[in-house]
């Protein structure tokens, strides 16, 4: 996070991949209680606060502009069912807050593709504005507002990996190996509620997580390959059902070096794990992919801790697009 000018802060919000995803079942609320290994990667859109506390505005005023490449911001709402304004809105009712927050967001991450673009955008808003508005909230404090805005948002503000349960408001930090990720965008969008009632319909839930935990662990022997046979997601067979494409992107991922493949969160983008001593999947793979997408993948690393991505990487490497 930097501040640009009195009363303005530039952060980077963080996508994020899921290392497995686990569900336990329906709540009574509604939501599904789960558990979930979230991972922030190199991917980031850079979002804009403007904002400033005065007693004199009857109401908090916000407002939002979204910038970025078309076919990444034609989808992102610019009312108040922006999770980016909920946020905001969240946080002045907490805070007791009259004042002003003008958002801009330059969009990177692409939205409804499981990769917590959204969740990531509040996330990285309600840190800004708990500086600028001077509300004084602890990181717990904090959180606990996140968690009203969206279940994935708790884990965004963590500053690195966090292992989450509940319906994902409950975190705690994590221990990740640094990973060379590829991923790869398919041409549709997956709305989190489809995919969570499809997996009411015909899902089932996975292992127990903590052998994935633990070889996710750096000081762990567990090599690549064994742990990449650890990941899953219960939300992929579900969704892969309605929409098989996912299935072949990891079949061209497996086929071209990947030592593991599987759909991020609610998906579509399906997240290839590359070998620690290679940095792309063959270039015959590379083609398949991008006619399956209509689009490249995209090199990424996980981020560790408030921006590292780990000893020993090479940052020049990955892509942020």
């Amino acid at each position: 996070m930097t501040e640009a000018a009195p009363g303005s802060r530039s952060v980077q919000a963080r996508a994020k991949v899921n290392l497995f995803l686990r569900i336990l079942g329906l709540r009574p609320d509604g939501y599904h209680d789960l558990e979930t290994l979230i991972v922030p990667i190199s991917l980031a859109d850079r979002v804009q606060v403007n904002a400033g506390a005065d007693p004199s505005f009857e109401t908090p005023s916000f407002s939002l502009e979204v910038t970025g490449d078309a076919d990444l911001v034609g989808g992102v709402p610019r009312d108040e069912s922006n999770l980016v304004l909920r946020a905001a809105a969240a946080l002045a009712e907490r805070a007791g807050v009259r004042g002003f927050a003008d958002i801009t967001l330059d969009k990177r991450v692409p939205s409804a593709a499981g990769l917590g673009g959204g969740s990531a955008d509040a996330a990285a808003v309600l840190e800004a504005l708990n500086h600028l508005w001077g509300c004084g909230l602890g990181p717990e404090e904090l959180r606990d507002v996140g968690a009203m805005v969206g279940s994935d948002v708790p884990a965004l503000m963590m500053g690195g990996p966090a292992s989450a349960g509940g319906r994902g408001e409950r975190v705690e930090p994590a221990r990740v190996r640094p990973l060379a990720l590829v991923l790869v965008r398919l041409p549709f969008a997956v709305s989190t509620p489809d995919a969570f009632r499809w997996w009411d319909q015909e899902g089932t839930t996975g292992p127990d997580p903590g052998a994935v935990m633990a070889a996710c662990d750096p000081d762990t022997d567990t090599d690549l390959a064994e742990l990449g046979a650890l990941l899953f997601n219960d939300l992929e067979g579900p969704v892969l059902h309605r929409h098989p494409e996912i299935g072949r992107a990891k079949e061209i991922l497996m086929d071209g070096g990947a030592v593991a493949a599987l759909m991020s969160g609610s998906g579509p983008t399906v997240v290839g794990v590359l070998p620690e001593d290679f940095a792309r999947v063959a270039p015959n793979a590379e083609q398949e992919l991008k006619d399956l997408a209509g689009r490249p993948p995209a090199y990424v690393q996980t981020v560790l801790l408030n921006g590292d991505p780990g000893v020993g990487w090479d940052t020049r490497r990955y892509s942020n697009r």
